[in-house]
């Protein structure tokens, strides 16, 4: 039968596997002998005595007793091998949590369908428009005072004509100063209202997750595919309209006027500028 004989066939191949594996662990030695030469009238006794001995086998299969590992004492998980590294104690087994039960939320869709969030960007869209009417205005004042300024020239001396422009460029300093001020109270509004409303969100997200038995939401963006049955964007959203309507957002802060007075008239008692 061919059994035996793959039997005998494998258990050769191993033997010779082990045999090249001993050959390959043993250390070669320091110098080779020196080759003895047959000389008639002489006995072969010296050959016999350098080329016979052969360390015993089991005595280089068996491993140094540096190299063998005490054995762990048993309940203590080793340390780390790292020099320095600190020995960390044994973890009490702890149950496995419940089964993931996941939902799937579009928070852009029901930032998209909340009335809050479409009342506070109403708002602040209306506060950006009056900005930048302001902010076209005042430039138009720049201008109006620069030409009349230039006007002027010919009637002012050229050290009151530094002091003019000087003014002026003080003046339209603080104006674009106080624009940047009311800007960013009016983003920092916005934030704070759709913070606000991102808050309540959470709270209503989790109650849909509790009602549902859900252990785990998570955004559409994140994943490639789902069903539609674990999408809760939309009963979300309608929670969310319920709960919160609107927000307060803060009020603008008080800023003095922005529009850049006209130059003052030359000093009466200016001489014309002489050519």
């Amino acid at each position: 039968m061919s059994l035996p004989v793959l039997s005998a066939q494998c258990l050769a191949t191993g033997f010779a596997i082990v045999v090249l594996g001993l050959a390959l662990t043993i250390p070669a030695p320091a110098q080779q002998p020196q080759q003895q030469w047959f000389v008639p009238g002489q006995q072969p006794a010296q050959q016999g005595q350098t080329g016979q001995q052969r360390p015993p086998q089991a005595q280089q299969q068996r491993p140094p007793q540096a190299q063998q590992r005490p054995a762990q004492p048993s309940g203590q998980v080793p340390g780390p091998t790292e020099a320095g590294a600190p020995r960390l104690p044994p973890l009490d087994r702890s149950p496995p949590p419940p089964p993931a039960v996941i939902g799937v939320i579009g928070v852009q869709e029901v930032f998209e369908a909340s009335v809050a969030v479409r009342q506070v960007r109403q708002a602040i869209q209306e506060r950006l428009q009056r900005l930048n009417d302001d902010a076209a205005r005042e430039q138009n004042a720049w201008r109006e005072a620069q030409q009349q300024l230039a006007a002027l020239r010919g009637q002012l001396t050229p050290e009151q004509m530094r002091e003019r422009e000087q003014e002026l460029q003080e003046r339209i300093s603080s104006t674009q100063r106080m624009l940047r001020e009311r800007n960013a109270a009016i983003q920092a509004a916005g934030q704070k209202a759709l913070a606000e409303i991102e808050r309540v969100m959470l709270f209503v997200i989790r109650q849909v997750a509790e009602a549902r038995g859900l252990t785990m939401v998570i955004q559409r963006q994140a994943i490639v595919l789902a069903v539609e049955q674990h999408d809760i964007s939309e009963a979300v959203a309608n929670q969310l309209n319920r709960a919160l309507t609107s927000v307060p957002i803060d009020p603008e802060p008080e800023l003095p006027g922005l529009s850049v007075a006209p130059s003052r008239p030359p000093p009466a008692t200016a001489a014309p500028r002489r050519n």
